[in-house]
């Protein structure tokens, strides 16, 4: 077991924390009765999370960020727990209309947000970067992409999807993104967005960032791609008509390619 920081260790005192193990991150999560602590490497990504709740305070639902310290190597984020249940829980997947218009309902609130004062970017040419590192680090996991991504019917490899990304990058419409808007990461209570997680991309991108992986994300739970049970009947498409769009089918396509090598 790691060993905390002293100064967390002295806030949980004698608590006890149960692992979290939904959802796709690499870090560690320990739920305790009200509040969660989040450790992972200290990088990038976690630097952003602690900052991006903290520039998000009283402008959308997010954790309270109740202490964060760095030791030996890792970073420790000890944030207030979110109301509510994830949004891949079994009592809204059984309600796929309300879900998907709670979903959408969510994406609109982030959209609003004001992005003129906002100092996190993750634009085509920011994730492109981190996408070049992730492929020349070989640090892309191509076990863990969509069946077709590479091999016959696919790319070559994570530098032939690199280098195809690079070179049919779309029109931006720059807006307040969560950056990896998929089910576990949205908590709802009463019908309503209680809370958003996993903010490590979050900041200024294009609108089908998100739109894209909310998508992905709807179709796989529902088709129990992520181990749970199967629905029939549903329709992903009917985001859009939540969203009230004609879908942009080549935007959906690259953002979802390009999700693959994170």
């Amino acid at each position: 077991m790691l060993e905390l920081p002293e100064k967390i260790k002295s806030i949980l005192g004698s608590s006890i924390g149960n692992s979290d193990t939904v959802g796709m991150s690499e870090a560690s999560v320990l739920l305790f009765e009200d509040k969660v602590l989040k450790i992972d490497k200290i990088c990038d990504e976690s630097e952003n999370e602690r900052n991006v709740m903290l520039w998000l305070k009283d402008r959308l639902p997010v954790p309270e960020v109740i202490c964060h310290e760095k030791y030996d190597g890792r970073s420790y984020l000890l944030m207030s727990k979110l109301p509510g249940v994830m949004s891949c829980d079994e009592s809204y997947l059984t309600r796929p209309k309300e879900l998907t218009g709670i979903l959408a309902t969510g994406l609109k609130m982030l959209w609003k947000t004001d992005i003129s004062d906002c100092p996190y970017h993750f634009n085509l040419d920011k994730k492109l970067e981190m996408a070049r590192y992730n492929v020349e680090h070989d640090l892309v996991d191509v076990t863990n992409v969509e069946p077709d991504t590479f091999g016959e019917n696919g790319f070559e490899s994570p530098k032939h999807l690199l280098d195809w990304l690079e070179h049919n990058k779309p029109e931006e419409d720059l807006v307040f993104s969560h950056g990896d808007y998929c089910l576990p990461n949205i908590f709802i209570e009463d019908g309503k967005i209680s809370g958003l997680l996993d903010l490590g991309k979050t900041g200024c991108a294009d609108r089908y960032q998100d739109i894209a992986l909310c998508y992905r994300s709807l179709k796989g739970n529902y088709e129990g791609k992520y181990g749970g049970g199967t629905y029939e009947g549903f329709d992903p498409d009917s985001l859009f008509n939540q969203l009230g769009i004609e879908p942009d089918w080549d935007k959906i396509h690259y953002y979802m390619l390009l999700d693959e090598l994170f």
